[in-house]
């Protein structure tokens, strides 16, 4: 293991400890919630960093994987813990006002949390896998396939809309009680909530960070930099590119399920395009080749967001003071706020090695100098 990537681990650990101590010195249950929900984006920068900054594939449609996990939560929860259930054979209460008399086929296993768990991250794996099969097959790169998985999330995003009887439409799936997964609960406005998303979130950071430090993430970072160089010496490229984008389809999924703990409902507007375009700014401005500089762009955004958005100085203009911003970071930031700083880290070392290689280097006396030297 190399001293840089030594660092880099101390980094991650050190980041995501002082995460986990935060209930430690803020009991406010309120901005725990606040702060499990940035979280749970930072978790979300991190998949799409994976799959962007690590194999130059732009997921514009990141949101459709995010918002099947929050749904597949939702289901479960509403399944296993709410006890408001209007039907005579205990259907979610927006199903009888929609008149439906029989729980649907595809609602029922989600009454095992094992399988509406597993569900939440390996569906939209599969899902996530079978599109990037047509894509990759295809040697679809680029602009068409961002275009490809925008339009696939607006897709989805109809279908659950348009399924209002299953879904609950436009308003959403809502489960209005303390979360109950197999004994253990996690309360919206608590600390236990706020301890699930930080741990997961440590694993997914670590985890990820594996994914890129094993022979197959450098594979996928060659593809990234010199696609036909590598299909030249006989890797498959396609698959390499289908596990990265199955593996971020997976945490943002897992992103989606702790959202929904977090928020106490699933909502269409989770697939939606805005949320999309907003992972993609938080991972520029964090800086996309950076999963510890992606989930802290997403940490710094959101939070400078929600403070703007809360003020009542910037309450009518805190989206052009966060457009003015995004605008400046491109500009004078082009590989974010990670890559400014790795900027200043070289230069710290190249400063520190200028004087160790312009100390001229003492030769050893030779032994025809020594006798030349002697009378």
């Amino acid at each position: 293991m190399s001293a840089k990537t030594k660092t880099e681990i101390a980094l991650y650990a050190a980041v995501c400890l002082a995460i986990l101590l935060v209930p430690v010195f803020l009991h406010d249950a309120f901005l725990l919630n606040k702060y499990a929900r940035y979280l749970v984006f930072g978790i979300l920068a991190v998949s799409l960093s994976l799959s962007w900054g690590y194999a130059g594939i732009l997921n514009l449609g990141q949101a459709m994987t995010f918002g099947i996990g929050s749904y597949c939560m939702a289901m479960l929860l509403k399944l296993k813990t709410i006890p408001i259930h209007t039907g005579a054979d205990g259907l979610p209460d927006f199903m009888v006002w929609n008149n439906v008399t029989e729980l649907p086929w595809f609602w029922t296993p989600f009454y095992s949390p094992v399988f509406g768990v597993v569900a939440g991250i390996v569906l939209p794996a599969a899902l996530a896998a079978l599109l990037g099969w047509f894509m990759f097959r295809g040697r679809v790169t680029g602009v068409y396939a961002a275009i490809i998985t925008l339009a696939a999330m607006v897709v989805v995003q109809l279908l659950i809309i348009d399924q209002q009887r299953f879904t609950g439409g436009f308003n959403g799936t809502p489960v209005l009680a303390p979360s109950d997964i197999r004994g253990f609960a996690f309360a919206a406005y608590g600390s236990s909530s706020y301890y699930l998303v930080a741990v997961c979130l440590t694993v997914t950071l670590f985890l990820a960070l594996a994914i890129t430090k094993s022979k197959a993430g450098l594979i996928v970072q060659a593809i990234r930099d010199q696609e036909d160089r590598v299909r030249f010496f006989g890797y498959d490229v396609a698959l390499y590119k289908i596990f990265i984008f199955s593996v971020s389809a997976a945490i943002a999924g897992l992103a989606g399920m702790l959202y929904t703990i977090v928020m106490e409902f699933a909502s269409p507007t989770f697939l939606g395009v805005p949320l999309s375009l907003s992972v993609v700014i938080w991972v520029a401005v964090g800086g996309r080749q950076s999963l510890l500089g992606a989930m802290l762009g997403a940490l710094i955004v959101t939070g400078v967001q929600g403070a703007l958005s809360e003020s009542e100085t910037f309450l009518d203009t805190w989206t052009l003071v966060m457009g003015l911003l995004f605008v400046l970071v491109v500009l004078f930031l082009p590989k974010g706020i990670s890559g400014a700083f790795a900027k200043i880290a070289e230069r710290f070392e190249r400063r520190a090695a200028a004087p160790a290689a312009a100390r001229p280097r003492s030769e050893p006396l030779s032994a025809n100098r020594h006798m030349e030297s002697t009378p």
